[in-house]
């Protein structure tokens, strides 16, 4: 049996073990996660409506504050860049204020398929993805983007200078601090899989070499630069964040009772 087969019949069994209430259909899974989109598109908004009170603020001190500590110039290249900048910016900033509500959002509709003592903890779990993200936001913004900024700068010459496009250099860090934020979940994703019986602490010891090699690759796709710089100052923490998911695999794996192994 294949290793996708697995995990696919895993989850499967964990979203179906709950016998205390009606089965949910199709149809009601899909109107479920409609109701959740919509709730998400709605906590969007607001985030992004507060932001608008602070739009010279995120924009003057969050967004150019890395560049000029480098020395680096922005540009804008387009008549109507700087509104397109501040909308982005705005809009940026909204979908990352309202993380928290939106992993809510998620978690309501995946909670049909978890324990009920599973579902008391659902204040935690989101406690604890959000802190994972927002401290992955930053170590991107305050460690590696002014790391890739200032290997960059190097590359000056007298002949040429380095001038930065806003537009790109808000698509690059959006990148990179979004990628910085999904890769510190790395120790909520082991929790949950081990959770379900697909991962175990001795699974991840004996693959750990194997791991390192992942963990390169994920470091140079998720890095939006082929710098060697900005991907090892990645990859280091995801080494740090491997080893603290095993130990968070043993606790998961520790508060599994026997009626939850019997139910999987």
């Amino acid at each position: 049996m294949s290793i996708s087969k697995i995990i696919v019949e895993k989850i499967f069994k964990s979203y179906h073990s709950i016998s205390d209430e009606r089965e949910m259909s199709f149809l009601d899974h899909l109107e479920e996660l409609r109701k959740q989109i919509i709730k998400m598109i709605i906590g969007i908004l607001v985030g992004t409506a507060l932001c608008i009170f602070f739009a010279d603020f995120i924009v003057q001190t969050i967004l150019l504050t890395p560049l000029r500590s480098v020395g680096l110039k922005a540009q804008v290249l387009s008549p109507y860049g700087i509104v397109m900048l501040y909308m982005e910016a705005i809009l940026i900033c909204g979908v990352i204020i309202s993380m928290p509500y939106t992993i809510y959002c998620l978690w309501k509709f995946v909670a049909p398929g978890l324990l009920p003592k599973e579902r008391q903890y659902i204040s935690r779990i989101v406690f604890f993805t959000s802190l994972c993200f927002f401290t992955g936001i930053a170590f991107g913004y305050f460690v590696l983007l002014p790391a890739a900024l200032t290997f960059f700068s190097t590359f000056g010459t007298q002949n040429i200078e380095l001038h930065v496009a806003l537009d790109q250099y808000v698509s690059f860090m959006l990148a990179l601090l979004l990628g910085a934020g999904l890769v510190f979940e790395l120790p909520m994703i082991s929790y949950f899989l081990s959770k379900m019986g697909i991962l175990t602490p001795k699974f991840m010891r004996k693959y750990r070499r194997h791991a390192i090699v992942v963990i390169l690759i994920i470091a140079a796709v998720v890095t939006p630069t082929p710098d060697m710089v900005t991907q090892t100052l990645l990859a280091l923490p995801m080494f740090a964040l491997y080893e603290v998911s095993i130990f968070v695999s043993k606790f998961a794996q520790k508060k599994i009772t026997p009626s939850e192994e019997n139910v999987a």
